[in-house]
């Protein structure tokens, strides 16, 4: 028997003209099926979405021609070569048959695909698909493009450009970009504001800054062990009590693993030099290996939240539920 549950559960938000909005969380947050409502893939059991004055609900063809897609998994014509794959959507975009050249050969360059502008995508990588995905998506500047994992199983040196692409996009085109995303690294790169989706809701949403001063305030204190300490038994409580007696009200000891234990320390009053002298006085008095501490990173609030969603129990109420977004 298999337990129902909400995929996407009361979500509300717009975005707004050469924005890009980042959807973070793991995999089975929601991501893949909100972008699946919000495309007209699926249909959503309540709520609605409106791009200017067209309708999901109510015109999904209009909806629809005003938006481009790059799905998780690429879909490709196999026996077409890169070329031919942007000249097609170019021309069903409405692109005039005089500029198609021009548009498809800065798409090419945008995506890093000169090399293989002219194979058939059958015989691309998978680094190479998702870029043709993501121009295809691109082409035509439709007013908001949707990008699920964009540059998932790109290579270092081309997400980058790609990344430096999607800001070009923006800046020149006037094109919302929504992005769903698994790394901190790449929102951080591309958004102006960054959601994190847990089990189907929201559980934060603004800009980094605004992230960071609200769910990153205090310290991040990370405690090393010896080996042999490792395996002795107790060893763990006691240094976590002894935190908690050193900073009262103001330590949670968010994860433990083999020889690492990471603190949260949330006393914002603190000083730098008043922090270390106490970590100091613990190292001696119990004898642990090393300690780092750092400010608390947007990392670090992901990871928290992706934590949280291993921790809840499935809800066993069916549907996927929406409210309203406005682009």
């Amino acid at each position: 028997m298999y337990v129902q549950h909400k995929a996407v559960d009361n979500l509300t938000f717009s975005v707004h003209k050469n924005e890009c909005f980042g959807l973070l969380g793991v995999n089975g947050a929601g991501k893949t099926t909100t972008f699946r409502m919000l495309t007209g893939d699926i249909p959503m059991s309540s709520g609605n979405a409106f791009l200017g004055e067209a309708s999901l609900q109510d015109n999904l063809q209009e909806f629809q021609s005003k938006i481009g897609y790059c799905p998780q998994f690429d879909a490709q014509i196999d026996k077409l070569t890169g070329r031919e794959t942007l000249e097609l959507f170019a021309l069903i975009r409405g692109v005039p048959s005089h500029r198609v050249p021009s548009v498809v050969n800065y798409m090419i360059s945008l995506a890093d695909l000169e090399i293989h502008a002219d194979k058939m995508t059958e015989a691309y990588s998978g680094g190479s698909r998702r870029k043709l995905s993501i121009a295809m998506a691109l082409i035509g500047n439709p007013p908001v493009v949707f990008l699920d994992e964009p540059t998932a199983g790109v290579d270092p040196a081309a997400r980058r450009k790609i990344w430096q692409g999607l800001d070009d996009v923006q800046k020149l085109m006037g094109s919302a970009v929504i992005l769903t995303s698994h790394s901190m690294e790449e929102c951080e790169a591309l958004c102006q504001r960054i959601s994190i989706m847990v089990n189907g809701s929201f559980r934060c949403l603004g800009s980094t800054q605004h992230l960071k001063s609200k769910f990153g305030q205090g310290f991040t204190v990370i405690v090393k062990l010896g080996h042999e300490q490792a395996t002795t038994p107790g060893i763990t409580e006691a240094i976590q009590n002894s935190m908690l007696a050193r900073f009262p009200g103001h330590c949670v000891l968010r994860d433990s693993h083999q020889a690492l234990l990471h603190f949260h320390v949330t006393d914002t009053s603190l000083k730098w030099s008043q922090l270390f002298e106490i970590l100091e006085s613990l190292k001696q008095e119990l004898s642990f290996e090393d300690y780092i501490v750092s400010d608390t990173t947007l990392e670090q609030i992901f990871l928290a939240f992706a934590r949280a969603q291993r921790e809840v129990t499935s809800d066993p109420a069916a549907g996927c539920f929406r409210r309203c977004w406005r682009f």
